[in-house]
């Protein structure tokens, strides 16, 4: 009797065991990924491929953006005239890299006001766009980590000297915003990410 009640426990409490929440391998590696993260600014001549870009933008297009608008746009830069003409004075990461995405932001859309589906479309201001277009760097950043690639951002936005030669350098709209550049490929060496947890930043229910 006593057996059968020992068995009887250990029956239960498999049973409570394979019905508790578990933390997902996906979930897991989704924070290594981010707590590994960091800025790489040399790289190797391996050439990134497209499928290896593809996913990339794929996973900037995942990003939250305000009412579903998606105003990001992405400029894919491979030819090296182009990423030596993006570069400029901020020197070789960006004209080293062997690919480099420009995230841009579309400033004005045409589009039906808002609570009217129906009416005739509009030119209007998006004043989301720079949350969006960082929401969406954000992700492509992730994602270069995640597939064992380095990647830095380099900031566009809001720097008159750095956008407009980035607007003359891709032949961008008049209502296509650089917002910031971000060159890819295998990293050359052994960059860290840094420990920026800093509990003294934090704040609970008041300043």
């Amino acid at each position: 009797m006593k057996v059968l009640r020992i068995i009887l426990l250990a029956v239960l409490v498999a049973g409570a065991a394979a019905c508790a929440p578990k933390q997902s391998s996906s979930e897991k590696s989704a924070l290594e990924t981010i707590f590994s993260r960091k800025s790489v600014r040399s790289y190797t001549d391996q050439a990134v491929s497209q499928e290896q870009i593809e996913t990339l933008l794929r996973a900037a297009m995942s990003a939250p953006t305000g009412m579903n608008i998606q105003p990001w746009r992405f400029v894919v830069v491979t030819d090296q005239a182009v990423k030596d003409a993006l570069a400029g004075p901020r020197g070789g990461m960006i004209a080293q890299a062997p690919v480099v995405f420009v995230v841009c932001g579309e400033t004005t859309m045409s589009r039906a006001p808002f609570g009217q589906p129906d009416a005739a479309p509009v030119e209007v201001e998006n004043g989301n766009w720079t949350a969006d277009c960082a929401a969406a760097t954000e992700n492509l950043l992730l994602a270069a980590e995640a597939i064992g690639l380095g990647a830095v951002w380099t900031a566009c936005y809001p720097y008159d000297d750095r956008m407009n030669p980035t607007r003359e350098a891709l032949g961008l709209p008049d209502n296509v915003s650089p917002y910031c550049i971000v060159p890819v490929g295998y990293p050359a060496g052994d960059d860290q990410p840094k420990d920026k947890w800093k509990p003294e930043n934090i704040h609970y229910d008041r300043w």
